[in-house]
């Protein structure tokens, strides 16, 4: 039942398990049919990133993926839904974000975390800087175009 869903997000420095988090939100439920999930990774930049270090506020980031996720349970019919986001510096090849979406069919599950996803990409409250393998301090990210011309289908809700 759409809305009956409480969305887990979490805003942490430490790694997260994603094996672990995907038992945790399946463990003894019979009513979800696909789980889909998304795990973002910082990338080495060519051998030139030594690690990305990632800004918020806290409270507000929470607030602000808590009312995204919230959208997503209105819009699909969620069994359950994780977002994880971290923050503080992140080794290439540590974890960033995950996104996990279950539901009783695969459609919604793959709605849902693309949904998450293109937001967090495009409008969540982080700062990103990177810092340089050579030992310098990098400049601040900036918003890519192309991650707001994907979160801007999202704009209206899909019919029933």
């Amino acid at each position: 039942m759409p809305g009956a869903v409480r969305p887990t997000v979490r805003i942490e420095a430490q790694d997260f398990d994603v094996a672990a988090e995907i038992a945790g939100l399946t463990k003894g439920r019979a009513d979800i049919g696909a789980v889909v999930t998304f795990s973002g990774l910082c990338r080495d930049e060519q051998g030139a990133l030594s690690a990305l270090e990632l800004e918020h506020y806290p409270g507000m980031a929470e607030a602000e993926i808590g009312r995204i996720a919230a959208e997503a349970i209105e819009r699909w019919p969620l069994q359950g839904l994780t977002v994880i986001h971290r923050h503080g510096r992140i080794a290439p090849g540590e974890n960033i974000v995950l996104v996990v979406a279950a539901s009783a069919h695969r459609h919604a599950a793959f709605e849902a975390a693309n949904f998450l996803m293109d937001y967090l990409k495009s409008r969540a409250p982080f700062w990103k800087k990177e810092h340089h393998a050579d030992g310098s301090e990098g400049g601040w990210v900036e918003a890519k175009e192309a991650d707001d011309e994907a979160a801007s289908r999202w704009t209206t809700k899909p019919a029933d």
